[in-house]
């Protein structure tokens, strides 16, 4: 028996506009929230409104912020003469959990892509190059996603800041932690090699 009760699809199909969230995943999400009692889904629904209204982007990073600054851009203790360039807010957290970077960030919101008809324009490039005319930067890490948009966006960004004598430098990247080498695909193991490093 199928349910047609038009409260539970419209739940059903809000999660499954989530990425990564398929039909049955969606399903069980839908039916974990029918299972809540009036006040946790009141909280659950509020915590949403909440996160929507209240959450802005940094005024200098770009990144998520419940104030003009983020708490990285805040901290005295950053070295702010270093700029890792990520392509969405998720990848400085990704980063942040290695507890090894201590420059900041500039977060753009995406990559070049023209079969997207996302350009330059549509992501936070011109917000970094203000960022840099300030003359206080000495590096920026390219630390976009190692796809052909990721590629291209830091290729771009990269030929943009030649000019301006601040040294850029790219994530290396190859064979992960724990893989065998027989499952590697040509293009990680010829990165792994080109980024080879003595022991």
């Amino acid at each position: 028996m199928a349910y047609n009760l038009a409260p539970l699809q419209n739940l059903i199909e809000q999660f499954e506009r989530m990425q990564g969230i398929g039909h049955k995943t969606a399903q069980r999400m839908a039916f974990y929230v029918l299972g809540l009692s009036r006040e946790e889904a009141d909280a659950f629904a509020n915590a949403i409104t909440d996160a929507h209204t209240k959450i802005k982007q940094c005024k200098i990073c770009c990144d998520l912020a419940d104030d003009e600054l983020c708490p990285i851009c805040k901290s005295e203790s950053r070295d702010k003469s270093v700029i890792c360039v990520v392509e969405d807010p998720r990848d400085v957290a990704a980063i942040e959990r290695t507890h090894e970077y201590k420059g900041v960030y500039h977060v753009l919101h995406g990559a070049i892509s023209p079969m997207d008809n996302i350009g330059p324009d549509q992501i936070k490039i011109k917000e970094l190059l203000a960022r840099l005319s300030e003359g206080t930067v000495d590096e920026v890490i390219m630390a976009t996603n190692p796809t052909v948009e990721g590629e291209a966006t830091a290729m771009y960004i990269s030929k943009l800041l030649k000019p301006m004598g601040i040294t850029v430098s790219r994530l290396a990247y190859g064979v992960p932690v724990g893989a065998d080498l027989e499952y590697a695909d040509e293009i990680t193991l010829s990165r792994a090699l080109e980024g080879r490093s003595l022991i």
